[in-house]
């Protein structure tokens, strides 16, 4: 059974930034670049998912 990323995002840039979001409590900003081909991708520090929104509904991810 997999496990759930923490956090899914719809976002509409294919390269988008990650830092935890928690202020001083998350982790060094990353930036992410979203594959055109499975157009999703997971930070390797807190497992948040970006999605891209032309894949969103494919992938089955709702906004929310």
């Amino acid at each position: 059974m997999p496990i759930e990323p923490p956090e899914t995002k719809i976002v509409d840039r294919w390269r988008v930034a990650c830092d935890g979001g928690e202020g001083a409590l998350g982790h060094p900003r990353v930036w992410l670049q979203i594959p055109r081909d499975t157009g999703w991708v997971e930070c390797g520090y807190c497992d948040a998912k970006f999605v891209h929104r032309d894949f969103a509904e494919k992938l089955g991810v709702a906004e929310g």
